[in-house]
């Protein structure tokens, strides 16, 4: 499992606009080291979902459209391109038979269901305000959200 290029793109330039407080296009392909297309893209996949407002003119670009801390990064991350695990991955990945052959009896799918409730759980709690801030102090957040973080025993 890994973050597409989509995901990643999508929510560098959403830190981008919440550090800065706007962007342009040309902006954040600048930054970002993206392709301008590829940058307007994002956020207009961002703008369709709520996570940013826009305003043409020459005084225009990208704004957040509520505050950071308003901004749930598992929902960005869901809207940018989904969640690792859906439940209709089965119905989806049945070989050549119009149903999983282990659709019954499968050991597979809570493995599946198990790392993304773990990864909902980290994602649900983390807001874009977490994510304004650098490397380091990032590396404390589950110090300092201990809820956040599954247990398994």
């Amino acid at each position: 499992m890994k973050l597409s290029a989509q995901e990643e793109y999508g929510l560098r330039c959403l830190i981008r606009v919440g550090r800065d407080g706007s962007a342009t296009i040309p902006g954040l392909s600048r930054a970002e080291g993206i392709s301008e297309p590829n940058a307007a893209k994002m956020m207009r996949l961002l703008r369709r979902r709520g996570f940013v407002l826009s305003t043409r003119g020459a005084s225009g670009g990208y704004a957040l459209a509520r505050p950071a801390d308003q901004i749930v990064i598992g929902q960005v991350l869901a809207a940018l391109g989904g969640r690792l695990f859906e439940a209709s991955f089965c119905d989806r990945h049945a070989g050549v038979q119009p149903l999983c052959a282990h659709m019954g009896d499968c050991s597979i799918r809570p493995v599946w269901r198990m790392i993304q409730d773990a990864v909902d759980q980290v994602l649900d709690r983390m807001t874009l305000n977490d994510l304004l801030c650098n490397e380091q102090q990032m590396s404390g957040w589950p110090a300092s959200h201990p809820a956040s973080l599954p247990t398994y025993s």
